[in-house]
């Protein structure tokens, strides 16, 4: 049987911009470059968001158009501030996507496969959308990637609190290599390939790190800080300044980890 949990509809968009949004922009830069796509070509940016990777494509790859999809109304209201006569946006479900099939040279789906419950439903969609001999693409966290930025977090949390490791986003079903590659080959995508790719992720100091997870979002991170009380929240807080690889001018050195996959049709 179909998994019939609702997709995550993400909202807020303040606490996810504060939390999450600043590094979505670096990493779509880094995967960009790693798919090295020509210029002049149509694009179907799944799950698009606040419009990160959207903006990137614009700044990087010279497309002929893009169409963002989101099931989020407040964040398709954010990525409607771009203002650029190529871009257009519209409401929808990656698993049921409100376009013609054989029409996008490039689809592809940003830090989006791992919340949609039927990561297949979503590639076999992708693939229907993309022209013959287009590519279809997509990236993910990489929850369990040394020095990943979100990683103190749960360690913390779980010396605290072992409760914490249900909601550990790297306890539960993971979208990793041989993942990946299954739902593109699987969904009957020719000449796949999965690479890890790596971006920094510099913090300025603590509280550039720890405060974005008091705002309430919809993030597992926030929704898991947002649960515990006053002096739950101060312990936490306490121990991840011990865990923290803080540099001597304060900063925090950290990096993203990814999952990135390709395939044509």
């Amino acid at each position: 049987m179909a998994d019939q949990t609702p997709a995550r509809v993400w909202d807020n968009t303040a606490t996810y911009e504060a939390y999450m949004g600043r590094w979505s922009r670096p990493v779509a830069e880094a995967i960009l470059a790693w798919l090295g796509p020509a210029p002049g070509l149509r694009w179907l940016d799944v799950g698009c968001g606040t419009g990160a990777l959207t903006q990137a494509i614009l700044g990087a790859a010279e497309p002929r158009a893009i169409l963002g999809v989101d099931p989020s109304a407040e964040f398709l209201a954010t990525a409607g501030q771009i203002a650029d006569p190529r871009v257009r946006f519209a409401i929808g479900d990656a698993r049921d996507l409100p376009v013609p099939s054989d029409t996008y040279d490039m689809v592809i789906a940003g830090l989006v496969l791992h919340f949609v419950p039927e990561p297949q439903a979503a590639v076999v969609e992708m693939m229907r959308a993309a022209a013959t001999d287009g590519t279809v693409a997509a990236y993910v966290w990489d929850p369990a990637g040394e020095r990943q930025f979100t990683r103190y977090l749960w360690r913390a949390a779980m010396a605290l609190d072992p409760a914490a490791a249900a909601q550990d986003p790297a306890r539960q079903a993971p979208l990793g290599h041989p993942e990946l590659a299954s739902l593109f080959m699987e969904a009957g995508l020719q000449t796949v390939t999965v690479e890890a790719i790596v971006a920094p992720i510099v913090f300025r100091d603590f509280d550039d790190y720890w405060q974005p997870h008091l705002l309430g979002g919809s993030s597992p991170a926030q929704r898991y800080v947002a649960s515990l009380g006053a002096e739950e929240r101060a312990a936490l807080r306490e121990r991840l300044q011990t865990m923290l690889p803080i540099a001597g001018d304060g900063s925090i050195p950290l990096q993203g980890h990814l999952w990135a996959v390709r395939g044509t049709k």
